[in-house]
C-alpha cells in the first residue's frame, strides 16, 4: 500500500519591500513520503520571493512535467517556471523554452556545487534562467519551523529573506550564480 502525503497548512504574511509586494496567503502544501522538512521549507521560501496570486504549488517531487511551482498567465502561458534542487540540461533546456522567466534554487552544498560546476558552461545560452544557491545553515533554520499548521511572517528587504513563526527565525540571502540576461524583472 502507498504511503500517502502530509499535508501542512500555513499562514503566510508576504512583506516584500523590494517588490512592494504586500499580502496574506493561505497555502495547503502536500508534502511527498520523500520529501525532507528541508525541501517542503523551501518550496515555501520560494512561493514567499515570488509571491503572487497566480503562483501555485505545481507538482509533487515526483512529476516530471512541472516544476515546484509556476506563474501562469490568465491564457494559461508560463510567466514563472520555479525548480528545486540540481535539474538536468534537458530540464532547464524544456523549461526554458516553454516559460518567459525560470529559476532554479540550488541548496545542498555538497550536491549543488559539484553540480555547478559540471553544468554552468551549458547555461550561457539561456537568456531567461536565473540560478540561485541557498547555503546550507539558514535553510536548517527554516526547516526547524515545519509544523502541520504554521504561522509565518516574511520579510524580503535587499534581496535579503527573513522568515519567522513565533519562536523562530531564519535569514537567507541568495547567491545569485546566474543571472537573467532577456528583458525580465531585476528582484526575484
Amino acid at each position: 500500500m502507498a504511503i500517502k502525503s502530509t499535508i501542512f497548512k500555513a499562514d503566510l504574511q508576504v512583506n516584500d519591500t523590494d517588490r512592494d509586494y504586500y499580502e496574506m496567503h493561505k497555502l495547503t502544501l502536500a508534502r511527498h513520503p520523500s520529501e525532507t522538512d528541508e525541501r517542503l521549507m523551501l518550496r515555501l521560501l520560494a512561493f514567499a520571493m515570488h509571491a503572487d496570486a497566480q503562483l501555485e504549488f505545481a507538482g509533487s517531487i515526483s512529476t516530471e512535467e512541472t516544476p515546484a511551482l509556476w506563474k501562469k498567465n490568465l491564457s494559461g502561458e508560463i510567466q514563472d517556471w520555479i525548480e528545486l534542487g540540481q535539474p538536468d540540461e534537458k530540464r532547464i533546456r524544456k523549461a526554458c523554452g516553454r516559460s518567459r522567466q525560470v529559476y532554479v534554487y540550488c541548496y545542498n552544498s555538497q550536491k549543488a556545487k559539484p553540480w555547478w560546476q559540471g553544468i554552468k558552461s551549458s547555461f550561457d545560452r539561456f537568456d531567461n534562467l536565473k540560478v540561485i544557491f541557498l547555503s546550507d545553515e539558514p535553510l536548517k533554520a527554516l526547516a526547524a519551523m515545519a509544523e502541520r499548521t504554521m504561522q509565518l511572517t516574511c520579510l524580503v528587504q535587499d534581496a535579503e529573506i527573513t522568515i519567522s513563526d513565533p519562536d523562530h527565525e531564519a535569514t537567507i540571502i541568495p547567491e545569485v550564480w546566474l543571472e537573467a540576461k532577456g528583458n525580465v524583472r531585476n528582484k526575484s
